[in-house]
């Protein structure tokens, strides 16, 4: 999957948690973070985690379906939050709050479980998607550019199957 472009790009990480992709984008001189996380308790851990440098992230507690952006962010990244919504209409919100978010031109990369990934998480039901699933989801609003599947092993030795993609946000007008 190609990198974003420059340092100063505006990013939305989804589910950004205690995950070090964070840090290490500001370990690279990424500026313009916006770390969202439904857990004030992840955000927590996020602070402590990058430290000195958490002035440079914008921490947002809010569930994703209701968030929204003050201006237009170049990339998305969610790592595995949209496999916790389970429902249509949540995955909808999700998509329309994706749409509204990332610029003409912009990028989501999203991570979810496979088809033959596990049917729950932290004892939480979760959906599968292939890159087609995915792609139709989000349509017309997002383009499927780039598509890997990818077999991650937990820290307990578990294998799970993912999906990852790469879509790029069209023109198309939200109301039209």
């Amino acid at each position: 999957m190609r990198r974003v472009s420059a340092p100063s790009d505006r990013i939305v990480i989804v589910g950004a948690g205690a995950s070090t992709l964070i840090s290490t984008l500001v370990a690279d001189g990424f500026t313009g973070l916006i770390a969202v996380d439904i857990s004030p308790g992840a955000l927590l851990q996020l602070r402590k985690q990058v430290g000195e440098r958490a002035d440079r992230i914008n921490m947002v507690e809010a569930d994703v379906r209701e968030f929204t952006v003050d201006a237009p962010v170049d990339l998305w990244h969610d790592r595995a939050t949209f496999h916790f919504l389970t429902d249509e209409p949540d995955q909808l919100r999700y998509v329309e709050r994706a749409a509204a978010a990332v610029r003409p031109g912009g990028s989501l990369i999203l991570a979810t479980f496979a088809p033959d990934g596990p049917e729950q998480c932290s004892n939480l039901p979760v959906s599968r998607w292939s890159p087609a699933g995915l792609a139709a989801r989000f349509a017309p609003w997002f383009t499927l550019d780039e598509q890997l599947a990818r077999l991650h092993t937990t820290p307990w030795g578990a294998p799970q199957s993912f999906t990852h993609v790469m879509m790029t946000r069209s023109a198309r007008r939200l109301d039209g």
